[in-house]
């Protein structure tokens, strides 16, 4: 059912007018726009892409057959290869001349295979000869050339993510040779050989632009290779070799996603995974190079994460004004093959009209991923990860699924590895700042806080908070799942919030383990802080040792007497507070705040009890019951008449 793909086609797709004789459909990587073309242009070019929701529309004259048009960064300048010698290029900037203007490949006897944009004004012409890197100086109607290089190119490809170009070089096309551009520069990056499968019997063409991909994964860029055999003559299936390019240095051989199947295969890269289409069976699987793999030496190999599973069952909405809607949606045919794929995460049916991003599921992996480590090592490199992490952590701590405390411990430890890693990063940020570095400086980022850091806010609200609720649990498992929780912290030289401690008193108190909790703060396994203090004082009706060790514990923390008074007051212990008083001996002027405490709980009797207890001491200390204007207690004493009547106020207060 529903909860068992893992993979979906987002919901709102950009729909644009399905490919046909008379309409070309051709797709930009750069902007991720999908261009459809009416006869040459001449009845019209509809352009669209994921975000706008506005399509861009114009005419064009028909000088022939578009071969590729494509928008510069920012949709500023149009360009449009018809021929394979020249580029046409016609401005979209406000008042600028609409004339278009025309630039041939500088290399004699060169082909244009195609073009790609690198900014709003710099474009490269890629050439079966080379590579022409120009600027485009919109105002002038002209292009200057930067730079160009002479190389035999038998196809291209671009990743615009990374702003590279990838060339196929030799006869057999294995050598591939990466460019990268930026700021009006072009530099070329060192070459590299794809292994093929076996020694090519034919000295054609071997390597073909299909079974190529560039994306980034993990902030790295990969040069993917769907590599149909096995090198090694024992494995049957395919794979996918993952060669890493970085900005310095060699490209190097990194990953192997072993694959175990044969047929026809398509890519994408979503959420730094690796997706897999298998036509053949009409599933997927995905891969997480950030899992333990098998590593050999040199290369790590890897196994799917999960069993393959269909692309979820989708419905083409039905366009069309709403009363005509009523028919049902169309299922579509997933896997179809007439789809393209590209990078990252696109998928486009052109028969149908459809452009849509692949998008992974989370939750259904928690039932199809049993070992909770492994899960959270994966759940945690996602990028919607936060609730679903917190409903594992649930889960696992459930009366059906409950986990054993190791698992506990590892889920909890993972956890906090990821939130002391940002912590840790917070610090050394406001340190740097403190040192009067400048918050401009190139070296100085401010920590992102992704979804994998949960606090323990996040773990006290939607986890332990409730799960102390759960009447049918053992207590000691809520109290060792506690004690877990506050180890690894502890581990993490997280400084644990006092909440998560009053969660572990209170539930102490609720099951009368009044030894273990003696024992915890004994052997300092609750850390000193002045709410868990109050929290003690607080206890004191139901165990009087209580207010003993609390005295202690703010002592330990050398507050001062009126501190403690405040901080019980504001968590309405008020007789808490009238004890301490009585306990240490008092100080003037704070009747009025007790008088106030005891209002707010709404408690007519306790604010009876205090009041007399205030008349006593101001007789006790001053020899008249009165309080002074001083002390502001003329609404309180206001009150009191009011509910309790003269008669109440005057009588003698003896004890």
């Amino acid at each position: 059912g529903e909860e068992d793909y893992y993979l979906e086609l987002c919901d709102r797709p950009v729909h644009f007018e399905k490919a046909n004789p008379v309409n070309c459909v051709f797709f930009d990587e750069a902007n991720k726009q999908v261009f459809a073309v009416r006869s040459g242009g001449a009845t019209g070019v509809v352009v669209k892409g994921p975000d706008d929701r506005n399509p861009i529309s114009f005419r064009m004259e028909d000088k022939g057959e578009v071969k590729c048009i494509k928008f510069s960064l920012e949709n500023k300048i149009l360009a449009v290869q018809r021929t394979s010698k020249t580029v046409d290029f016609s401005n979209f900037i406000p008042d600028s001349s609409q004339l278009e203007y025309t630039q041939e490949c500088k290399t004699k006897n060169a082909n244009i295979l195609g073009f790609c944009w690198t900014s709003s004004t710099e474009i490269v012409f890629i050439t079966d000869q080379g590579i022409e890197f120009y600027q485009v100086l919109p105002e002038k109607r002209n292009l200057k050339l930067l730079k160009s290089q002479n190389i035999n190119v038998n196809w291209y490809m671009y990743c615009p993510e990374g702003a590279v170009i990838l060339l196929s070089t030799t006869v057999l096309g294995n050598v591939l040779q990466p460019f990268y551009f930026r700021a009006g520069t072009m530099s070329k990056l060192p070459k590299f050989e794809i292994e093929l499968p076996a020694v090519p019997k034919s000295t054609k063409l071997n390597l073909s632009e299909r079974d190529i991909a560039m994306a980034t994964i993990y902030g790295q860029l990969y040069v993917l290779f769907l590599r149909h055999h096995s090198r090694t003559s024992n494995s049957t299936g395919a794979e996918v070799v993952l060669y890493h390019l970085p900005r310095e240095g060699a490209c190097k051989k990194m990953h192997i996603l072993k694959l175990n199947r044969t047929g026809k295969f398509a890519l994408n890269v979503v959420d730094n995974l690796v997706v897999v289409h298998h036509q053949d069976t009409e599933t997927s699987v995905i891969f997480d190079i950030k899992l333990r793999g098998e590593f050999d030496g040199t290369v790590t190999f890897h196994h799917p994460v999960l069993p393959a599973r269909s692309i979820q069952p989708y419905q083409i909405p039905v366009a069309g004004p709403a009363p005509v809607t009523s028919q049902s949606p169309v299922p579509c045919k997933l896997y179809s093959s007439s789809w393209i794929v590209f990078q990252p995460d696109i998928i486009i049916s052109a028969s149908q009209g459809y452009l849509w991003n692949l998008q992974v599921k989370l939750q259904p992996i928690v039932n199809l991923l049993p070992d909770k480590g492994r899960l959270m090592d994966f759940l945690l490199q996602r990028k919607e990860c936060k609730m679903v992490i917190l409903s594992v952590c649930s889960q696992m701590l459930s009366e059906s699924d409950r986990a054993t405390l190791p698992v506990i411990a590892t889920v909890f430890d993972k956890l906090n590895h990821e939130y002391k890693k940002y912590l840790d990063a917070e610090q050394s940020y406001t340190t740097a700042l403190e040192a009067g570095q400048s918050r401009s400086s190139p070296l100085l980022r401010r920590p992102v806080r992704t979804q994998a850091v949960i606090d323990q806010s996040d773990m006290y609200t939607h986890v332990l908070s409730v799960f102390t609720e759960k009447k049918d649990m053992p207590h000691k498992f809520v109290i060792a799942v506690l004690m877990e929780y506050i180890r690894s912290l502890n581990q993490f030289q997280i400084t644990v919030q006092h909440y998560l401690h009053e969660l572990v008193i209170k539930t102490l108190v609720q099951h009368n383990l009044f030894y273990m909790l003696h024992q915890f703060l004994q052997y300092h396994v609750l850390s000193d802080s002045k709410p868990l203090a109050c929290l003690l004082l607080s206890l004191e009706s139901f165990y009087p040792p209580a207010h003993q060790l609390s005295l202690d514990m703010l002592k330990r923390l050398s507050t001062a007497n009126d501190e403690i008074v405040e901080v019980l007051l504001s968590k309405h212990q008020v007789l808490a507070a009238l004890r301490f008083i009585r306990g240490v001996g008092g100080r003037d002027n704070i009747s009025a705040k007790f008088l106030d405490a005891a209002k707010q709980t709404e408690d007519n009797m306790l604010f009876y009890t205090i009041f007399r207890f205030f008349k006593q001491r101001n007789q006790r200390l001053r020899g008249n019951p009165n309080f002074t204007p001083g002390e502001h207690c003329e609404e309180h004493v206001a009150f009191f008449k009011q509910v309790f009547g003269d008669q109440a106020l005057m009588r003698p207060t003896t004890f």
